[in-house]
């Protein structure tokens, strides 16, 4: 997808706009299943982006789906995935929550011990779970978004194996599977071989169990400097690892990753139009017709996302400091060079196809964008832009 065919997408459908383009994914799923053995599953986090387009896609390619809530379930049994290639991991949800995904059929996957007794005293075996484990690893990368160290909320604490094993010795829990996820942007291949090892020693204490699942935090780059997972040498290892296991414990597991945004990040680009030029004493803003009411990732994050101006690339370069048009400080970027911007250029955000539109909101009563589709050369609309009627659809007028 060439930036002249964003620029027509945004003449056609006008800024701020989404646009995913699935070749991409297709091309990080080939990469990562390729790099790993046929005993391995992948289960896209349907976090990262929900757009049933974008689901029905993934499935088509072989993977399972990861949920978080009961709608992302209910979304990806829409999207034609089977029961079987949905996992379910909640967090801090009540009983009626796991009760309503079990009549659904799907993987299930408990985190806390309070669940896991209520769970085990009211079905004891006679539905297959999965425990989450918190191996108090940190895993690099933003602290807002490490979820193995130990003060945590998800998971089990591994120091809590003991605890575990009272509640499924008590109630004759079928514990199938083991989950371990320490956050995204996991730098150093050698956490997740620390991680795997780990679960490797737990396996002894789960007779039942079938599945590992590792996670995710395969790292994308958002800017130059960043480094990729190398998910080559990371499949290499993990296995001679497995096959080192199996040998030594005459145990066969099936590993489970979870991708997220390493499936869909790249494929994602946020176009916007360029409002104003403002001149201040010490800085020149670039005041565009967005916010982190569409993309909160800079504010909430400090993520870092490449901006270009496509509509002229080849003018002189200059330092902007890219803003939006909220009532709130809504700072993309400080001190940015590009290419001169004009009141209305066109500016792009790379690498904006996870957690961007699954984040927006209607704050200041503003818009969500529309989301386009680019598939084998062609662009098609995956989700209208809103209209002032979507901001009163669910509200009651009582006075």
């Amino acid at each position: 997808m060439t930036d002249q065919e964003l620029l027509q997408a945004a003449a056609t459908y006008q800024t701020p706009l989404y646009v995913y383009n699935l070749d991409q994914i297709a091309l990080r799923y080939k990469k990562l299943s390729g790099a790993f053995s046929a005993d391995t599953r992948f289960f896209y986090a349907a976090k990262a982006l929900t757009n049933i387009n974008v689901l029905k896609y993934i499935e088509s390619l072989g993977a399972g789906l990861d949920c978080v809530s009961i709608y992302e379930v209910q979304l990806g049994l829409r999207a034609g995935f089977s029961k079987e290639r949905i996992l379910f991991t909640p967090n801090c949800v009540d009983l009626l929550e796991i009760e309503e995904a079990m009549g659904l059929g799907v993987h299930i996957n408990i985190d806390n011990i309070s669940i896991l007794e209520q769970f085990g005293n009211k079905y004891a075996g006679s539905y297959p779970i999965f425990v989450r484990i918190n191996p108090h690893i940190y895993a690099g990368g933003n602290h807002k978004i490490s979820t193995g160290h130990i003060d945590s909320k998800f998971g089990i604490s591994i120091h809590q194996l003991r605890h575990i094993e009272r509640v499924m010795q008590s109630t004759g829990l079928n514990i199938e599977g083991l989950h371990m996820h320490t956050g995204s942007e996991i730098k150093d291949a050698e956490v997740f071989l620390q991680g795997l090892e780990m679960m490797f020693e737990l396996c002894s204490h789960f007779p039942n169990l079938k599945y590992l699942d590792m996670g995710s935090g395969f790292k994308v780059p958002y800017q130059p400097s960043d480094m990729e997972s190398d998910v080559e040498s990371l499949g290499s290892k993990v296995q001679v690892a497995v096959e080192a296991f199996s040998k030594e414990s005459g145990k066969k597991m099936q590993i489970w990753f979870e991708p997220g945004k390493y499936l869909v990040s790249e494929s994602g680009h946020f176009l916007v139009k360029a409002n104003v030029i403002k001149q201040t004493t010490a800085t020149v803003f670039v005041g565009v017709n967005s916010g982190f009411n569409h993309l909160i990732r800079p504010m909430f994050y400090d993520s870092y996302h490449t901006i270009e101006n496509i509509s002229n690339p080849s003018g002189p370069e200059r330092i902007y400091t890219v803003v939006g048009h909220i009532c709130e400080t809504d700072t993309f970027a400080w001190d940015r060079k590009l290419t001169e911007v004009r009141e209305g250029d066109i500016l792009v955000f790379r690498n904006a196809g996870a957690y961007g539109f699954e984040m927006s909101s209607n704050f200041n009563s503003r818009l969500r964008p529309a989301e386009v589709l680019y598939h084998d050369g062609e662009f098609h609309l995956a989700r209208r832009r809103e209209t002032f009627e979507d901001l009163l659809r669910n509200q009651i007028e009582v006075l």
